[in-house]
This record gives structure tokens, C-alpha cells and sequence, in this order.
């Protein structure tokens, strides 16, 4: 399971591996304290992406659609998410303030549909 938790949350037991997808380190957080597994900056919205989108639910579609498409491209970084996901609980951590529209949300959306497809 693809869980998702802003890195201000605490941890919880169910968490399982826990991954910072975002490009840029959070602020206010030790790496101690965040406690993830690995930090996998390229799954991340390239810089050109997360700038035009701003954060802005009207452009959340496009957004999902343009961010899909770069992952697609780069199986490579998310392989290892997947393969985590594969052995257990997974949990996403990103910074922003929009818990409802941001890339951690969509890539674990993104994530969830290639498993469902491995396993049919």
C-alpha cells in the first residue's frame, strides 16, 4: 500500500519504508528526525513542472498529466519505489501546504496504477 504524509507528521508504525520525494530538503527537519529510507529527489516534478503549476488546483489535471508523462520516462527512479511497494507498505513525505493537490498525491496515485497493472 502507497501511503502519502506531509514530513511534519509523526511517524507511525504502519508507515512502513518512508521516501522524501521532493527536490528539495524540507525545512526545519533533521535527517534524523525524518527517519525515511532514501531521499529520491528525481521522482519529484522537474523544476520547470512544479513552477508552472504553482499549486494551483485549477492546473491539478494538467498537472497529474505532464508529471505522469516524466515518470514514464524514468522507470529507472521509480523502480525502486515500486519494488518497495511490491514488499509492503510504502509512505510518500512531502513538505507542501496543500494537502490535496501536490506531487506527492500524484505520484502515489501514479505508483498505485502500476501495481494494480503488475498484478493483473
Amino acid at each position: 500500500m502507497v501511503f502519502v504524509k506531509r514530513v511534519y507528521e509523526p511517524l507511525a508504525s504502519g508507515d512502513g519504508e518512508r521516501y522524501l520525494v521532493e527536490r528539495l530538503w524540507p525545512r526545519g527537519i533533521t535527517k534524523e528526525a525524518l527517519m525515511i529510507t532514501a531521499w529520491i529527489k528525481e521522482a519529484a516534478p522537474s523544476t520547470e513542472l512544479r513552477r508552472w503549476f504553482g499549486h494551483e488546483p485549477s492546473k491539478w489535471n494538467e498537472f497529474r498529466q505532464r508529471y505522469f508523462s516524466e515518470l514514464d520516462r524514468k522507470p529507472e527512479v521509480i523502480r525502486p519505489l515500486l519494488e518497495a511497494a511490491t514488499r509492503g507498505n510504502i509512505t510518500l513525505l512531502y513538505s507542501a501546504r496543500d494537502t490535496e493537490h501536490n506531487s506527492a498525491i500524484a505520484l502515489a496515485e501514479y505508483l498505485s496504477k502500476r501495481l494494480a497493472q503488475r498484478s493483473d
